[in-house]
């Protein structure tokens, strides 16, 4: 179960994260309609727990597909961790655009820089630098969010466990089954978080 967990979260991470940036620039979009869209997406994923999410994925997303349509279980699990992780960490990548100073945007529309341009080379390059050691956090808690996904039937590495302890060969070993499950969580998630920090410390010397 452990390669179905890595999986997820790094597909979560690398198809999330675009969708955050994406989000986070359409909340501060001056286009009213846009702004609204990623405003009522965020808020709403930000307002439903994940358990939920899962549970729209896996349950009722194949009741609105048409008829002979399948998408994979892993695909629909990947697809709910994207759209919770992209609106959590959006709100990150927000909020290191708006630490910013307002001149730099002056400045590069004084130069004649358009705006395309000016988010995607001056603001948003610098925006992700500041959100990272925050960004961290985000990673942190997805990677243990992929616990969740036994509920829903995942054999992730908790699903596997559930499944290895009913066996009655494994189930005299079921304390150290789970503590072994415990002890991959912490040093992942403890790994993470010393990359976060290293990145923190990072940014206030460049400071």
């Amino acid at each position: 179960g452990l390669p179905v967990t890595l999986l997820l979260f790094v597909g979560t991470i690398a198809l999330g994260m675009p969708l955050a940036v994406a989000m986070a620039l359409g909340r501060r979009s001056r286009i009213l309609a846009v702004r609204v869209l990623a405003t009522v997406y965020i808020e709403t994923i930000r307002g439903i727990p994940l358990v939920n999410v899962l549970f729209v994925a896996s349950l009722m997303l194949p009741l609105f597909l048409p008829a002979g349509w399948r998408v994979n279980e892993l695909v629909r699990a990947q697809a709910a961790l994207v759209v919770f992780f992209g609106a959590y960490a959006a709100e990150v990548v927000r909020a290191g655009l708006a630490s910013l100073p307002r001149s730099q945007a002056e400045a590069a529309n004084s130069l004649g820089v358009g705006a395309w341009d000016r988010i995607m080379r001056i603001e948003l390059p610098q925006a992700l630098r500041q959100a990272m050691p925050a960004l961290a956090n985000d990673f942190i808690r997805t990677f243990k969010n992929t616990s969740l996904l036994a509920v829903i039937g995942i054999l992730d590495v908790v699903g596997s466990a559930n499944v290895a302890v009913q066996d009655p060969l494994w189930s005299r070993f079921y304390g150290e089954v789970y503590l072994a499950i415990a002890a991959i969580y912490f040093v992942v998630s403890f790994g993470l978080s010393a990359v976060g920090a290293r990145l923190e410390r990072r940014l206030a010397s460049a400071n």
